[in-house]
């Protein structure tokens, strides 16, 4: 009778290809991107993704193209995520006809200002102050904790308020 073989953690298998696929991986979201923090991101995402999907039953054969097709993956997700949110931002209904005139240069020039953010911050300040959702609901809709949210809508309104100002000192 022979002994039975204890298989190893197929996530071992991925660390040892690691240091080889590391540069191709990165490499092949950098090109696609452009952006080398994005890059980084979606590698890391990439990776840990692949130890998860090693260590799950029928697990997949590990391989340089295999992560990259995980890293494809990654970056269409990250797309679809800023699609989502300059979807929603697309929603903001225009500026009533009937407004007095300087409630609408003031709307016009929040628009401007919110237009001029990072993508998370205009999400982050539109689903808060124009869809009036609590910060608990923003976390979720944004996929972050609300510690993470709170403090990503603290960063977001200081920079509003900064531009705004700007702004409104150049009008003047």
């Amino acid at each position: 009778m022979t002994e039975p073989r204890v298989q190893g953690d197929p996530a071992f298998v991925l660390l040892r290809l690691y240091e080889k696929a590391l540069p191709e991986v990165y490499g092949y979201l950098l090109a696609r991107c452009g952006d080398r923090a994005l890059a980084e991101e979606l590698t890391s995402e990439a990776f840990l993704g692949a130890v998860a999907a090693c260590r799950k039953e029928n697990a997949p054969v590990v391989s340089t193209a295999w992560l990259i097709g995980v890293a494809r993956h990654k970056l269409a997700d990250h797309w679809r995520r800023t699609e989502r949110e300059q979807r929603g931002l697309r929603l903001v209904p225009d500026v009533s006809v009937e407004d007095p005139w300087d409630e609408r240069l003031d709307a016009l020039r929040a628009r401007q200002v919110l237009a001029s953010l990072s993508v998370p911050h205009r999400a982050a300040l539109t689903l808060r102050y124009v869809d009036g959702l609590r910060v608990g609901e923003v976390a979720t809709h944004l996929g972050r904790t609300v510690p993470a949210t709170e403090a990503l809508l603290t960063r977001a309104k200081a920079a509003f308020r900064r531009s705004y100002q700007e702004k409104e000192g150049r009008d003047d």
